[in-house]
């Protein structure tokens, strides 16, 4: 069911009727069966995955808490019996049961993800290796359907129980509530990645109507379809053009792509996760902002740092910190700062976590050799920033441009235009098209497309151009006036009159201006595919 669809509509209106109709005891309960209505209506073979994530979850994190339990009160009863030899044998013998039970919901899980997920992948690359030994056997192909929304919440539930086991949260007992927490229909097409301990707050709480939530939600719910029909489904049809013929657009024209790719993933990322923040909103159930004006950032560590922030954070406390501080890894620190030298050495275990990050990162987004690539190249691009930093230090000391805006808006141009050329393994079919058409760039001096009129060529009319050109002035507008705060506080603060005006006028350009119409179907969110 798409978000910008007619059922969606209908689904959600009926959801936030009854929600604040019936007691307010079976507010959760009822959120319970519209999400998982919702994931039978996408497929009802859906259930049977995230069902069995859902349970394995659960039973195992009460698990792993039942030791906790156990250990604690072992401990308060024996607490002058045992000396601290024998307290610290007991936990790590507890701790032991619990790593068991971890890994088994891990292997499960992550296991559940990467069959589905990689196994065509895994055999493309396998036949690929025996064709070029001179074999001509080939594996086939398996047919396997990949869930909606799979690594969201699979991600979401193996955060959940690495945090039980931590301590840093308690197993939740109720099975049915931890079921909500896997599949709350808003958050499953493309996140944010929630933690348990944060939305569990407001996630299960009784809710009253809140006017001013319901109309906030409705505006972040509004201004996610504009970003998504106004902007991006209808530059998307340019996107398509230029990469799906690399022979007929390159040079000029891939550039032109690579902006249009980033305006249109912008947009569409973005507004989906409006969208689901504003239905979570006008539940009254808060849930992480998952972008922070990326495109004002002045390197790809920021960058990074702004977008997609449920992902980074995630990656970040569950893969890069655990590495990082391992037995191995401890060790390979040690003897690298022997033989290396200590400034070298003691960098060797973060180039390697960092290194597995974005690998897991690029493999996560999906499962072809660009999407490496596109990992591995954040890490070298973010690696090389770093070791040059001394370097920028020298440099801002001797001319003094860090508070100067003209370098700053230099900063913020090269980091678009870094992240567009990464991006463009998003879009070519494989990664040595990517490369040639990146060159191309450089190669095939065509740059009069940009004034000659050929643009029109790529599906687009004069309309469509003043519209993108507005609507993208717009989000720029949207974007500076967030650095004073919410811009929806702002616009509350505004006369009556005028409020209306804006929103009522926003309503009237979705209505008006969006890419939908008889026979037309919007196109899914992008990241729906992960």
């Amino acid at each position: 069911m798409l978000f910008t669809s007619y059922d969606f509509l209908g689904f959600i209106l009926v959801l936030f009727v009854l929600y604040y109709i019936v007691p307010k005891k079976f507010q959760w309960p009822l959120l319970l069966g519209f999400s998982y209505i919702f994931y039978f209506l996408a497929d009802p073979t859906y259930l049977i995955y995230i069902g069995i994530t859902t349970v394995t979850v659960y039973l195992l994190g009460c698990k792993i808490e039942q030791f906790r339990e156990e250990q604690s009160a072992y401990l308060k009863a024996n607490k002058e019996v045992l000396s601290r030899e024998d307290k610290k044998l007991y936990k790590n013998k507890i701790k032991s049961k619990q790593w068991k039970y971890l890994l088994i919901a891990l292997f499960i899980n992550i296991g559940i993800l990467a069959v589905l997920k990689y196994t065509n992948f895994a055999i493309s690359n396998v036949n690929s290796i025996m064709g070029l030994l001179g074999s001509d056997k080939q594996f086939g192909f398996l047919d396997l359907a990949l869930p909606m929304g799979i690594s969201f919440y699979t991600f979401q539930s193996v955060g959940y129980i690495i945090d039980v086991y931590r301590g840093t949260c308690k197993a939740e007992k109720n099975i049915f509530k931890f079921a909500l927490f896997v599949s709350f229909f808003p958050q499953l097409v493309q996140g944010p990645i929630s933690r348990f301990s944060q939305m569990a707050e407001t996630l299960y709480q009784e809710h009253s109507f809140d006017a001013k939530n319901v109309c906030y939600g409705l505006q972040r719910i509004l201004w996610g379809f504009f970003k998504k029909l106004v902007i991006a489904d209808r530059i998307l049809t340019a996107v398509n053009e230029i990469i799906r013929n690399p022979d007929e657009y390159a040079g000029a024209y891939v550039f032109v792509g690579m902006m249009f790719y980033a305006l249109e993933l912008y947009a569409d990322f973005t507004g989906g996760i409006d969208v689901t923040i504003g239905v979570a909103e006008v539940l009254g159930i808060r849930l992480a902002e998952n972008f922070n004006r990326p495109f004002f950032s002045k390197s790809i560590k920021e960058y990074w740092n702004r977008w997609h922030i449920t992902m980074g954070t995630w990656f970040t406390d569950y893969i890069f910190y655990p590495i990082s501080v391992c037995g191995p890894m401890l060790k390979l620190s040690k003897f690298s700062r022997k033989k290396l030298g200590e400034n070298l050495g003691k960098r060797v275990p973060i180039y390697l976590s960092s290194f597995t990050v974005w690998l897991a990162t690029g493999i996560w987004h999906g499962a072809s050799w660009n999407f490496v690539v596109w990992g591995l190249g954040n890490w070298v691009v973010i690696m090389v920033s770093q070791e040059l930093e001394p370097l920028y230090a020298k440099f801002h000391a001797r001319f003094h441009l860090q508070s100067n805006r003209y370098f700053q808006f230099f900063q913020v141009i090269r980091t678009i235009f870094i992240m567009s050329c990464l991006r463009s393994f998003d879009c070519y079919r494989n990664v040595p098209v990517t490369f040639k058409m990146l060159g191309t760039m450089f190669t095939t001096w065509n740059w009069n497309i940009l004034w000659d009129g050929s643009l029109m060529q790529l599906g687009l009319t004069m309309t469509d151009y003043l519209i993108l050109l507005a609507g993208t002035i717009l989000l720029i507008a949207v974007s500076m006036i967030q650095r004073k705060g919410k811009v929806r506080d702002q616009i509350a603060a505004c006369p009556y009159a005028v409020r209306v005006a804006i929103w009522y006028g926003l309503f009237l350009v979705v209505l008006l201006t969006g890419v939908y119409g008889i026979g037309y179907e919007a196109s899914q969110f992008i990241y729906n595919q992960f």
